[in-house]
């Protein structure tokens, strides 16, 4: 006897009359939109920008109004809000990235990228002079910062999480609290609780631990939200199997959301990284190599920007835009490195 197989349909999927529907009145949204345009006041990219959202708002629920009645008319309506947030916030960060990149990549050259800026100043031509100085500090601030908040803000996380004890309350508000700390904040309390009482004067050190007190509320309510979705049957089988609880939390529930952890971390680096103002009070301006994180200023990447940018000259603002550009970039390879390392395609290769 032979079977057929059936093929699943998904009713929920367009039919070719409903995409030709959807053309049709994206279509007449930009007609109406080209003539609202050129015969009103409103001109430029955004106002055919909003005029045609408005437009199509109207002309596509006509259209469902017809097929549909007034009750689909809610569903287009809230299906095209989201929509059109997706786009006003996809159109901000691709602006941003087109910015930086456009001012950015002008200025970039061997010496920017190998040489220091003891022999040079911001008012040099493009060319002379470069921040590899600030793109060794940067790394190691970065690294010095997460040395300090990842155990920190994944330690914290655990104990709200899973111990739950007496003092999580408290430690919840401030968790919560420091989240809201200006990152000024968090430079003057280093300067005025260590440079200024203590031996210890600008250093790498300082600066990472400044900015490990931006990075430890990131890190923990990111961690906080990640243990919280570790089903809590895996919690279960590893107590029922004889486990203790730190066991089961070591073997169980942090290998289950490690990849989460890891975009905490990465999150927590995004917020610190491009931080000056805590930079200006515990690390300062400088301009050549500093390998010991203990002793003496060290270049960044945030303050060769301020630098630049307060600097006022054409040649400051373009090693400005540059540094920017680099910044990104490094970022962007720590993000891939972090996911890479912490995917699980990658630990089963």
């Amino acid at each position: 006897m032979s079977t057929t197989q059936v093929t699943p349909t998904r009713p929920w999927a367009a039919s070719p009359k409903d995409r030709a529907l959807t053309a049709s009145s994206v279509l007449l949204s930009a007609a109406i939109t080209v003539g609202i345009v050129l015969g009103t006041p409103m001109k430029g990219k955004l106002a055919y920008f909003f005029v045609f959202l408005i437009t199509w708002l109207i002309v596509d629920s006509l259209y469902v109004v017809r097929k549909f009645g007034a009750k689909g008319v809610r569903d287009a309506l809230a299906a095209k809000i989201t929509l059109y947030g997706a786009v006003v916030v996809s159109m901000a960060v691709f602006s941003i990235l087109w910015a930086t990149v456009s001012e950015g990549v002008a200025g970039l050259n061997l010496a920017f990228v190998t040489e220091n800026m003891r022999n040079a100043s911001f008012f040099d031509p493009i060319g002379k002079g470069g921040v590899l100085h600030a793109i060794i500090g940067t790394l190691e601030l970065i690294l010095i910062a997460i040395i300090i908040a990842v155990p920190m803000g994944i330690l914290t996380a655990l104990y709200l999480t899973e111990i739950k004890g007496k003092a999580a309350g408290l430690i919840q508000f401030l968790v919560q609290a420091m989240s809201g700390v200006p990152s000024v904040v968090a430079g003057l309390f280093i300067y005025a609780a260590i440079i200024l009482n203590t031996p210890l004067r600008a250093s790498a050190f300082l600066g990472g631990l400044a900015l490990s007190i931006l990075m430890i509320p990131t890190v923990t309510r990111t961690s906080q939200e990640v243990l919280n979705l570790v089903p809590r049957d895996l919690r279960e089988a590893g107590l029922a199997m004889g486990a203790t609880q730190w066991k089961t939390v070591a073997l169980v529930v942090i290998p289950a959301a490690r990849s989460g952890l890891i975009t905490a971390t990465i999150l927590g680096v995004a917020r610190i990284a491009g931080e000056t103002a805590p930079l200006l009070f515990t690390v300062g301006v400088f301009d050549g190599y500093n390998f010991n994180p203990f002793v003496g200023g060290t270049g960044t990447l945030p303050t060769v920007i301020w630098a630049g940018l307060g600097a006022g000259t054409p040649e400051a603002a373009q090693r400005a835009w540059s540094a920017i550009l680099i910044l990104l970039i490094i970022v962007l390879i720590m993000f891939v490195l972090a996911r890479t390392v912490g995917s699980r395609q990658f630990k089963k290769k």
